[in-house]
């Protein structure tokens, strides 16, 4: 996972919200783990800063909704910044013209471009991780992603999605039969050779983790 904060620290989403010091502090904590997230996802810059900036201002009206009991502020946002990036895909899909999504943008400085783009580049294999799921059903990739791509515990994938654990763990064991079996379908036939563009080995979706 994107590092663990410091126990006991003021300055959750509940106080932040009333407190634009606590606020921009609880920002900086988690920008980057926020900003890695929405890169593993997308990769246009403009998108990922837009999509950062809307997950914050989303924690303004859900900070009331975080349980420390039941995961990790990052987990938490976790969950925000799905329904988000999920909200920004519903919204694209539906638009007739592209250039709407540019219209009334802020202009990115050269410099955010050139360190958005970083962050783009570094998350590649994330995002490449990720279109090998798209066969699963939602429900299953959601905690499969989660788990293994962004690094959350059983516990705190649940929480970001506000299932059951024993729920996780049924579609996490789902999604990895699913995935090993197509993996050895594509191992035992005859195919054709590879073509350009074919998705990733995807072992690298089987790995466990020591809390799993």
């Amino acid at each position: 996972m994107d590092g663990a904060e410091p126990e006991g620290l003021r300055g959750g989403p509940a106080d932040a919200v009333r407190d634009p010091e606590l606020f921009e502090a609880f920002y900086r904590r988690h920008v980057d783990a926020v900003m890695r997230f929405v890169a593993r996802r997308v990769d246009d810059p403009h998108t990922a800063a837009d999509l950062t900036a809307e997950i914050f201002l989303a924690v303004l009206d859900s900070a009331h909704t975080y349980r420390p009991r039941l995961g990790s502020e990052t987990a938490w946002l976790y969950g925000i910044a799905r329904n988000v990036v999920s909200s920004e895909r519903r919204r694209v899909a539906r638009e007739a013209e592209r250039d709407r999504r540019f219209s009334g943008r802020r202009l990115l400085e050269p410099d955010d471009i050139v360190r958005i783009e970083d962050k783009l580049d570094a998350e590649s294999p994330g995002r490449r991780a990720l279109a090998a799921l798209d066969r699963l059903p939602e429900g299953e990739r959601a905690v499969l992603e989660l788990i293994v791509v962004d690094q959350l515990t059983i516990p705190e994938a649940a929480a970001a999605l506000g299932i059951r654990q024993v729920t996780a763990r049924v579609r996490l064991h789902r999604a990895r039969k699913a995935l090993r079996g197509e993996a050895n379908s594509g191992a035992n036939s005859e195919a054709a050779p590879k073509a350009v563009g074919t998705p990733p080995d995807t072992s690298l979706l089987y790995a466990r983790r020591g809390e799993v």
